[in-house]
């Protein structure tokens, strides 16, 4: 005598399941993306920054814009007036760092005099980079650990 094996008997639920919890994830992932974008007012503030110039207090964290969907934040030389676009996930500093916290190591790269650099503003925050990270000149963290460099591949090094 045989009976039914235990996947036959509960496989078809155990599948239902699975697809059961991915859905419920997927629509958790959408939700919380949602409310980082609406609660931590990324938009809002993104827009305040670019329309009135300010305040930059209270800003969003870089987890709450990364979460939000906005990854790239848009800054302006006071010198030269170059703009460039910064990938948030590249910075390393803690996700719950507010991003007003960032504006003071920013520097820009291409009116750098000696050890003197000057600062720069943040214009707004976007879903995508709008701004080169190349031309007229680039914007750069005061801090060597600030930022990965992923502008350009370490050198290989030659082998005999």
């Amino acid at each position: 005598m045989s009976t039914k094996s235990r996947e036959i008997i509960f496989g078809s639920r155990i599948r239902g399941a699975k697809i059961h919890a991915e859905n419920a994830r997927q629509r958790a992932k959408q939700a919380v993306r949602e409310a980082d974008r609406a609660e931590a007012e990324s938009e809002a503030w993104s827009i305040r920054m670019e329309g009135y110039g300010g305040p930059a207090q209270p800003s969003p964290t870089i987890a709450q814009c990364l979460n939000g969907g906005l990854g790239w934040l848009e800054v302006e030389c006071n010198r030269c007036k170059t703009r460039a676009s910064l990938p948030l996930d590249a910075i390393r500093r803690p996700r719950d760092t507010p991003i007003w916290k960032l504006e003071a190591a920013l520097k820009c790269r291409s009116c750098r005099k000696g050890h003197y650099a000057p600062s720069v503003h943040m214009i707004k925050l976007t879903e995508t980079r709008e701004m080169g990270a190349s031309g007229r000149g680039t914007m750069s963290f005061t801090s060597a650990a600030a930022v990965q460099s992923s502008v350009s591949p370490p050198p290989e090094s030659a082998s005999p």
